[in-house]
């Protein structure tokens, strides 16, 4: 099982106590469900990623402290009140891909992956893949999605150029993405590395609706917490952790730590982005 970035830090701020029950709202290959079912906590688990649920079922499946159901976290207060799981002690977010995700899934999250195909769904009922979006929008509309889901500095280069590709060749796959982008006639600025991963995290942001689930899913874990609740929010990029501080002001909300907390230098490779908010509504 891969360990999930600021495990430690989470679990330790979340106070599991024996008995109590908790939303893990992104359940990915269950790293944080299993150390909170270890203390003796009672867990949701929720996960959107058909494959996910399929490959994780057995390992579930006589857990007697964790339910593991298909859903999407914006539905969460939805989906926590039908399983009797009201007046939660924590819930939590992890807004990050799982390595099975990246590494495994065929869905071309990876920029490394060059010959997958650029679906990016995260569940397959979705109806637009990242190939419907790259072929089928305008220049001014890839430019919005590359500018607003990354802060992309190229969006407005790399959206023309796209936009000028597509409509000489179909672009299906990882690598034909990139090779739009890195052809040498562009002038691009800056880390090539970089580029690549707020590219593809735009376009699956743009796929999956993410920002506005993640504004449906904190507005529904409200409703779900008890008294002494809490809600740990682990964020990847500054558009997610804007939304997560803009929901915390626009409520009143008071957090556990008035700075984020991140990993230390020692932790690994994926952990240096994330940022850990924890909201407190005991004193709210």
């Amino acid at each position: 099982m891969h360990t999930p970035v600021l495990l430690r830090q989470t679990i330790g701020v979340l106070d599991i106590q024996e008995g109590k029950k908790y939303i893990d709202a992104t359940y990915g290959e269950g790293g944080h469900s299993a150390e909170i079912t270890k203390k003796g906590g009672l867990v949701l688990a929720i996960e959107w990623d058909e494959a996910q649920i399929k490959s994780q079922k057995l390992k579930v499946k006589n857990s007697k402290n964790l339910k593991l159901v298909c859903g999407n976290f914006a539905d969460i207060e939805r989906i926590g009140r039908e399983n009797n799981f009201e007046n939660v002690n924590g819930i939590l977010f992890d807004l990050g891909l799982s390595m099975d995700q990246i590494n495994i899934s065929g869905r071309g999250f990876s920029f490394k992956k060059i010959d997958e195909p650029l679906d990016m769904r995260i569940h397959k009922g979705l109806t637009k893949t990242a190939i419907d979006i790259i072929n089928h929008s305008s220049a001014h509309e890839l430019y919005e999605i590359f500018s607003k889901n990354s802060e992309e500095i190229n969006s407005r280069t790399i959206a023309h150029a796209l936009f000028q590709a597509c409509r000489i060749q179909k672009i299906e796959k990882v690598g034909e993405l990139l090779s739009v982008i890195f052809d040498g006639q562009l002038k691009i600025r800056g880390d090539r590395e970089g580029i690549k991963r707020r590219i593809f995290q735009a376009l699956r942001i743009e796929v999956n609706h993410e920002f506005e689930n993640i504004k449906k899913g904190l507005n529904g874990a409200i409703h779900l917490l008890g008294k002494d609740g809490k809600i740990a929010i682990i964020t990847f990029h500054q558009g997610e952790d804007r939304i997560v501080a803009s929901f915390i002001r626009s409520h009143g909300l008071r957090l556990i730590t008035k700075k984020p907390i991140v990993a230390q230098k020692e932790e690994g490779i994926f952990e240096r982005s994330a940022k850990l908010r924890v909201i407190d509504i005991s004193n709210v």
